[in-house]
């Protein structure tokens, strides 16, 4: 083999390797803006968790928010509604699970289990019927004074615990908490 023939092949080899790499970098550009267009936009990120100030919430009153698109039901239970909510039997209850996510899936659907602190004041759940996705009515509305879904009849308690109607299950209680004494963290 000739001095001018091994050079030859280095510069043949260079190309093919060239011209690969180029290749692949302008493939990796063009797959890129297909594979990020499917990354949650700004706005869907921005919904993803939201803060509400609950400052202005007089006991017994509720507050209605939005929250990735459905109603979340934020009430300021009176001592009477707790009271009612903590004097249930759990064997009265259609639905034995606390269906909370801030808790493990077998939680049991005690009062203490459904509320976001300890003394039972703050209730939070979606405010979405677990029938057929009807928003329920509520200030101590139904059988047990708690929400009433008039477009089925499920009557839920002071919990937000189904117990009579065609409902399966609880309303839900969304991941939340308080990040200081006046403002509750969804998300």
């Amino acid at each position: 083999m000739s001095h001018a023939e091994d050079h030859a092949g280095t510069r043949r080899d260079f190309l093919y390797y060239a011209t690969a790499g180029a290749g692949a970098v302008t493939a990796g550009a063009a797959v890129w803006p297909l594979v990020n267009q499917m990354n949650a936009s700004a706005d869907v990120k921005a919904l993803s968790s939201i803060y509400v100030d609950v400052s202005g919430m007089e006991v017994g009153t509720q507050l209605t928010v939005k929250w990735r698109g459905k109603p979340v039901f934020i009430r300021r239970r009176t001592a009477k509604e707790i009271e009612e909510g903590r004097a249930v039997n759990l064997s009265d209850l259609v639905d034995g699970n606390a269906e909370n996510s801030n808790l493990a899936a077998d939680a049991p659907a005690t009062d203490e289990n459904r509320t976001l602190d300890e003394a039972g004041e703050w209730l939070v759940m979606m405010g979405v019927c677990t029938h057929l996705g009807c928003v329920p009515l509520g200030n101590n509305s139904g059988d047990f004074d708690g929400w009433f879904c008039p477009c089925h009849g499920s009557h839920y308690d002071t919990a937000g615990r189904i117990r009579k109607g065609p409902a399966p299950r609880n309303l839900n209680v969304p991941v939340a908490k308080f990040t200081d004494a006046t403002t509750i963290l969804l998300g």
